[in-house]
């Protein structure tokens, strides 16, 4: 299904809930897609404004990602702007975007970046018990792109004992606190 933002833009359903979410009209800068950044930086391509030089993910992809982060910010006059990674850590088709969210704590400074990993913890009914190690991989992987979460959200069926946030805080390296549950609702 599509969203319709006021200004015209066709987006993902996913906005609109964030739109009521946040309770803030959102335009067609938030909206950020693949196929938006490849176009861009093919057009910029053939327009020479790479003077013929071989158009690369890093830096050519990364950037435009990135001015399309900043320029969300800049039309809004936002204090905040929030970036949803989709997929998996890991998939090909993320990590040009993960790459340049790296990049951005490095250009606005550590003290202007959190990123914050929604991951799944399993119930696994047959042995009644709930498993931490995919989200132990994911921020592993995550880790291996430059990228150390500052807050996991650890989605749910049950709840998430004190004792397993401690495992995922020790096994993520970040504070308990920043184990955060958001388990299933009804």
């Amino acid at each position: 299904e599509v969203f319709v933002t006021d200004d015209g833009a066709e987006t993902d359903l996913d906005l609109g809930h964030y739109e009521r979410f946040i309770d803030i009209n959102l335009n067609k800068y938030s909206n950020v897609t693949t196929g938006k950044i490849y176009s861009s930086v093919l057009q910029k391509e053939r327009r020479g404004e790479y003077l013929g030089g071989t158009v690369q993910v890093i830096p050519h992809i990364t950037n435009e990602i990135k001015e399309r982060v900043y320029r969300s910010g800049r039309e809004t006059n936002a204090d905040v702007v929030i970036t949803e990674i989709g997929g998996t850590v890991g998939d090909i088709e993320s990590l040009p975007f993960l790459e340049a969210i790296r990049q951005i704590k490095s250009d606005i400074g550590r003290d202007n970046v959190m990123y914050i990993h929604c991951t799944l913890i399993p119930y696994l009914k047959a042995a009644g018990e709930m498993k931490t190690k995919p989200t132990q991989h994911s921020v592993k992987e995550l880790r291996s792109l430059g990228i150390q979460p500052n807050i996991i959200v650890v989605r749910t069926e049950m709840p998430v004992s004190q004792d397993m946030k401690d495992k995922l805080a020790l096994f993520c390296d970040i504070d308990t606190k920043a184990v955060i549950e958001a388990r299933d609702a009804d």
